[in-house]
């Protein structure tokens, strides 16, 4: 949104296609409509391969233009690694939407694309080099070593605390008020790319004034939302029996279904574990599980209207500020399952800046994330919380939540539970989460490929 609003404010006629638009409509459409120049934005991992995808059929076409990526998921490494070889009329990584404009203008001088498209080659080919050297240099353990270099946790001395209920509980009495106190606000900057700690962005010599300005605009229409109940929350939380039955398997007996965990495979220091979520499960007491979704209903309308009025900048802010509540109410929930639903810290008082540092027990990974970047994991999670029925969100083809102000994931209660990242894993883990998964070699290459390169 913001890259084209930026762009049209600066001239440019943009044709918005919108999400999950298809290789074949997005490269008919510039042809048809003579575009100068395409953009793609990745917002969650499969994203990467239909960008490569894309690249790929314009090359077989024929085509000539220059092809603009740009996302939360993608990177210059990405791009000068996967993408930028498919495809030798210009590929070029713009890493956010202030930088837009000098790179169409670039491209749309005839004397000084030649130049930049040199420079960005050369860039590119030095990423791959260095991308290729760092690869060789890092240094990965066998799966089965891994394995055997689990997070040390005392079990037999642990007592797992039985939640207050098992099954799901919908929650959709919470207030907005409520979930306002939780609401974490640098992303919020970030999503309009002002970069800088809050609450210190706000007098920055540079952008304080911008930045106040806008965090004011912000809770002037935060406030419109919550008096006029703009938008409605709702979330599913669920606990489930649960034991580790093999080194990266978390079995729910009770609902016939298991979790599959990756591990980490790059050689740590001696004493270092190789991390995995089922570490974090007993594998000889009866253990529990959490999961959650929560979402932020009701935006569809307030946004037609905005977009009725030509008024970007509102609609813009509405949509930050859906993805705040529900990040918040995701905040808010956990704080919840901690101190109630779960109750295994019931004594809990942290501050939100406390809670933004994570300085609470437990975790709550979200698949997709670094702790469980697989994806497809999530079918599991929305079939135990009821599906879209209960949770009132759907999962796209690319397992992307609608509303896209929507968040989901599990809820693990040990103290020694952290957050990590999986990072790279090998062919031999690959294998065998394969065969646990169940899936084919192709399938699950797709989903994984950003951890597997």
């Amino acid at each position: 949104n913001i890259v084209g609003v930026v762009l049209g404010c600066n001239g440019y006629d943009i044709i918005d296609l919108g999400v999950m638009v298809p290789t074949d409509k997005i490269l008919e459409t510039a042809i048809k409509e003579k575009v100068d120049i395409i953009g793609l934005s990745g917002l969650i991992t499969p994203s990467l391969d239909e960008m490569v995808h894309v690249a790929h059929e314009m090359k077989r076409r024929n085509m000539n233009l220059p092809l603009l990526i740009g996302g939360a998921t993608t990177s210059r490494m990405h791009t000068a690694v996967k993408i930028a070889p498919q495809y030798e009329q210009g590929v070029v990584h713009v890493l956010d939407a202030s930088r837009s404009v000098t790179v169409a203008g670039n491209l749309l001088n005839n004397e000084q694309k030649p130049d930049f498209l040199g420079n960005i080659k050369n860039e590119y080919d030095k990423l791959r080099s260095d991308f290729a050297s760092k690869r060789t240099a890092k240094q990965f353990i066998s799966f089965e070593a891994a394995q055997q270099n689990p997070a040390a946790i005392p079990w037999d001395s642990f007592e797992p605390v039985q939640p207050g209920f098992l099954g799901t509980k919908l929650v959709d009495d919470v207030e907005l008020s409520e979930l306002v106190p939780y609401i974490d606000w640098q992303p919020f900057f970030i999503a309009w790319e002002m970069h800088g700690k809050f609450p210190a962005i706000l007098s920055d010599e540079i952008i304080g004034k911008e930045a106040s300005k806008l965090f004011e605009d912000a809770k002037a229409l935060l406030d419109k939302i919550v008096t006029e109940k703009w938008l409605t929350p709702r979330g599913v939380v669920g606990f489930w029996e649960a034991k580790k039955t093999a080194p990266d398997t978390i079995n729910l007996p009770t609902e016939n279904i298991q979790l599959e965990s990756l591990r980490q495979q790059l050689k740590k220091a001696a004493g270092q574990p190789n991390y995995s979520l089922a570490d974090f499960i007993s594998p000889v007491k009866k253990d529990y599980i959490g999961a959650f979704s929560v979402t932020i209903q009701g935006i569809e309308t307030h946004i037609k209207n905005f977009e009725k009025n030509l008024d970007d900048y509102n609609k813009i802010m509405l949509q930050a500020l859906a993805d705040r509540l529900a990040e918040a109410f995701a905040e808010y929930l956990h704080a919840k399952t901690r101190t109630d639903y779960w109750g295994y810290v019931k004594e809990e008082q942290l501050s939100n800046d406390q809670l933004i540092k994570e300085e609470y027990q437990g975790i709550r990974p979200a698949p997709g994330y670094p702790a469980c970047p697989d994806h497809t994991e999530k079918y599991k999670l929305f079939e135990l919380l009821g599906g879209e029925e209960v949770t009132g969100i759907h999962l796209t083809e690319s397992l992307a939540m609608f509303p896209a102000s929507s968040v989901c994931g599990w809820y693990f209660a040990h103290p020694e539970s952290k957050y990590f990242g999986v990072g790279k894993i090998e062919k031999d883990q690959l294998t065998d989460y394969i065969k646990r998964k169940g899936m084919s070699e192709e399938e699950m290459t797709r989903w994984l490929r950003p951890i597997l390169e």
